[in-house]
């Protein structure tokens, strides 16, 4: 099965029974329909509960609000909590992990830093093309041009 979804908080590594190492994190599935005979759009969310035993040095780029494309095999986790009420939660079992994009924030303080330096650099840049520009230059014709 493939589900692509959004992790909910960072990933957690735990080592297990003969020093196995599993990576647990939680994924929210969002999707949306419109109700028959309405203009309204009922937005619906999906908690999965998600393992990974291959590679636990994937757990570092598993953040919160990430966007991950899983396939693996989809499973049932039933019990009774504290108050003695049943309760279920959706696990899933992943074999292949595929970052699709990091949170959010995180990508627009990147891009802004990232603008910024450009920026930077395009004034520094302009800066020496003023300087190296002479009288000789701007005389010369311009039939030479490659294309």
């Amino acid at each position: 099965m493939e589900i692509t979804a959004r992790v909910t908080a960072n990933a957690v590594v735990k080592t297990v029974k003969n020093e196995r190492k599993v990576v647990n994190f939680n994924v929210a599935i969002n999707d949306s329909y419109k109700i028959k005979d309405s203009n309204e759009i009922k937005k619906v969310v999906q908690f999965v509960q998600c393992s990974y035993w291959i590679n636990p040095g994937i757990a570092e780029y598993l953040t919160k609000g990430t966007l991950v494309e899983l396939y693996g095999r989809i499973g049932v986790n039933a019990y009774n909590d504290l108050q003695g009420e049943a309760k279920a939660a959706l696990t899933f079992h992943v074999n292949t992990i595929k970052l699709h994009g990091r949170p959010k924030a995180e990508q627009a303080a990147t891009e802004s830093g990232n603008n910024n330096k450009d920026m930077q650099e395009n004034k520094s840049n302009s800066k020496k093309k003023k300087e190296s520009i002479n009288a000789k230059d701007l005389t010369e014709p311009l039939d030479d041009l490659p294309f």
